[in-house]
């Protein structure tokens, strides 16, 4: 009686379900196309109107040739070609100093390339090439890297980092190409901690050393922080330390804040140098951003005093791919040195970036 009720109950049970769910759906394969159908599904014929940019008259036209189409596509060809030569640079350096016959992914090696062009009051703009270059071999060793640089950062002046994007080439410190071991751990709660031996590359060779920590906090569920300090000695110019911080959040309406605190201790010239920037940066589409700033530098010798007061807005648009960008910064800033009198400035910059496909 008990197994005829058990019975009963569970066929009355997958009735109900039935008649609340209706019969089950069983999910079919999606269709496989070969190459001939994609062919034909996507040939112009088939597309919409709109996917075009251009007219149906248009469509059979005989291209019309220009100067610019010529320069447009020798431009288009070097990143294909220098961004493949970059990427089997660090290839062919990463297996030969590694003893390992594969590169594993990681490598930040690159070649930047770019033409700024900088115009101020009274001043007609001239166009000014750039380069900078990366060497990053991450599998040396287990966290071991070999790092070849174009500039060293401890050498570049406060002020000069904090406005790099105002200047062109010729504005800026010439610290020379320099090579380094770096030592990557971690201590404690995921304190990132690096180390650097190496040397300037030039005649005669100078040595440094390095030692950099640094922690990101999630402060609550808007804003963080961001903790760095580092502490270097150059052999020809002497020891100095650095500390950064920044505190941020976002803001809303696509807006991200940062306040950037920074201060630094020169030795060669005995004093302290600071910063501290207002950072706003918005994403305005898939193409351009926009990343106005506010700022003050300063000084603790003769005595503690602001040095320069500037603000500038750099609008940045990626014209191809991942690798073409353009650059507008205006600015203007009031210097100590020049009774605090505007300055003001318009940086025009394209910028080519080759990494091939290791990391951009």
């Amino acid at each position: 009686m008990n197994n005829w009720f058990r019975t009963r109950t569970n066929r009355l049970g997958l009735a109900a379900v039935f008649l609340l769910t209706g019969p089950p759906v069983f999910a079919q394969p999606d269709p496989v196309l070969d190459d001939h159908e994609l062919e034909q599904l996507l040939s112009a014929e088939h597309l919409p109107p709109d996917w075009f940019t251009f007219s149906p008259a248009e469509q059979w036209a005989e291209p019309a040739d220009s100067w610019w189409i010529g320069v447009s596509n020798w431009v288009l060809s070097q990143e294909r070609y220098q961004g493949s030569r970059v990427q089997r640079l660090g290839e062919w350096a990463d297996r030969t100093l590694s003893g390992s016959s594969r590169s594993l992914p990681g490598n930040e090696s690159y070649l930047r390339l770019g033409f700024a062009t900088e115009s101020e009051y009274g001043d007609p703009a001239q166009f000014e090439p750039e380069t900078r270059f990366r060497l990053d071999l991450p599998t040396v060793k287990e966290k071991l890297r070999v790092v070849i640089e174009s500039e060293s950062e401890d050498l570049i002046p406060l002020a000069e980092r904090r406005r790099d994007r105002q200047l062109t080439e010729d504005e800026r410190s010439d610290t020379q190409t320099t090579g380094a071991l770096r030592f990557l751990s971690e201590v404690g709660d995921a304190i990132n901690l690096g180390m650097d031996v190496g040397a300037r590359l030039r005649l005669p060779p100078d040595a440094f050393w390095r030692v950099s920590a640094d922690k990101r906090w999630k402060l609550d569920d808007d804003w963080y922080i961001r903790l760095e300090q580092r502490a270097y000695y150059y052999h020809q110019d002497g020891w100095g330390s650095r500390f950064w911080g920044g505190l941020g959040r976002d803001v809303g309406s696509g807006w991200d804040f940062v306040a950037i605190s920074e201060i630094e201790w020169v030795h060669r010239k005995r004093k302290y140098e600071f910063s501290q920037t207002f950072n706003f940066f918005k994403r305005l589409n898939n193409r351009a951003t926009i990343a106005p700033r506010l700022g003050v530098l300063g000084e603790s010798q003769p005595q503690v005093r602001e040095t320069n007061l500037f603000a500038d807005l750099t609008w940045r648009y990626r014209l191809h791919d991942d690798w073409l960008f353009a650059e507008v910064t205006p600015a203007v800033e009031f210097p100590r040195e020049e009774s605090f009198k505007d300055q003001g400035s318009l940086v025009l910059r394209i910028e080519l970036f080759f990494s091939g496909n290791i990391r951009r």
